[in-house]
């Protein structure tokens, strides 16, 4: 098979499409043909050599991805050969064929196309565990996401709107924030004109739920955003991995801080998730409340233009990357 592989740590021109050894299936997974193939930030970190994957992951990128299942492991049952379906992966999205544990199967929902479900695994998992397994967020409370126009903020937007929260974001243009009302924002915030403290506190109460990708940057401001009892939940560092934290604020309003990633989680924690995710958030992808939002498709061997679209931060939405033409 052919699979995108790094020459060496460095920028995009550094992706290759190369004839690699096919994998095969263990005990309890399956193999894909894979339709498509989705970009993550965490892509980007690891091909500058920034982020290994786990022991035992692939090698080659790739958080998520659809297909087609070719062959069944030994022990696997609720999936046959022929099934579409979608994956959370460890790695090795960015290949022809991949193996994947069957507990992080996800059937291709509703009236979703193939390709189009490979946008989904990874944002629909790491959305879901963060702000509604474990921040709890609920009808009526407020939720704030910082990078709302990336693939996890135009899920989480139409997750939050689909559970009957106040929605707000922050991006760094009109035209992006825009784009965010359009999914249902009802906040839409100019991080680079505006402090999005004080427009939460001139609107609301204070965020009950943050998703955060900055990090660091971040910390404190978040804080100060919070509402009584409020819960922060961080899952990126694009602004810095060391930051200042005031506990007395944190006490002062019965907060939390949490940070999580989902990629090392232990196989059945992700299974876990991906059970949850099916249960529960499946139906409102099934009947249209929460949608794959797709900017661009590339070719899966045009691999470095898809990462240079996302580190231009030019696209709204996921960049897919189509395994065949």
């Amino acid at each position: 098979m052919h699979a995108i592989t790094i020459r060496d740590p460095g920028g995009p021109d550094v992706l290759e499409w190369t004839e690699v050894p096919d994998p095969s299936p263990g005990p309890g997974e399956v193999l894909l043909d894979v339709v498509a193939g989705a970009v993550n930030r965490a892509d980007l970190l690891q091909r500058q050599g920034n982020y290994p994957p786990p022991a035992g992951a692939s090698a080659i990128l790739g958080l998520e991805c659809s297909g087609v299942i070719a062959e069944l492991g030994e022990g696997v049952e609720g999936w046959q050969v022929g099934d579409e379906v979608c994956a959370l992966l460890a790695g090795g999205g960015y290949a022809e064929r991949v193996a994947v544990p069957a507990g992080q199967l996800l059937p291709v929902p509703g009236e979703v196309e193939t390709l189009t479900a490979a946008g989904l695994p990874e944002v629909a998992c790491t959305v879901w565990a963060n702000v509604v397994m474990h921040g709890g967020l609920a009808e009526g409370q407020v939720l704030l996401v910082h990078g709302g126009a990336g693939g996890i903020g135009t899920h989480a937007i139409q997750v939050g709107k689909a559970l009957g929260a106040t929605v707000a974001v922050t991006a760094g243009s009109a035209e992006r924030l825009e784009s965010c009302r359009q999914l249902g924002a009802d906040i839409a915030i100019n991080y680079k004109e505006q402090d999005f403290v004080e427009v939460l506190r001139a609107e609301t109460n204070g965020a009950d739920v943050i998703l955060d990708n900055m990090g660091a940057k971040y910390l404190d401001r978040n804080v100060d955003a919070l509402a009584a009892d409020g819960r922060l939940v961080v899952i990126g560092m694009q602004g810095g991995v060391k930051g200042e934290l005031n506990l007395g604020k944190l006490i002062g309003k019965r907060a939390s801080v949490f940070a999580a990633g989902l990629r090392g989680r232990p196989l059945e924690q992700k299974a876990a998730i991906v059970a949850d995710v099916r249960e529960r958030l499946w139906p409102l992808v099934e009947q249209g409340s929460v949608a794959p939002v797709v900017g661009q498709v590339v070719p899966m061997a045009e691999a470095s233009s898809a990462h240079r679209m996302l580190e231009e931060g030019t696209v709204f939405g996921k960049v897919l990357l189509a395994a065949k033409s």
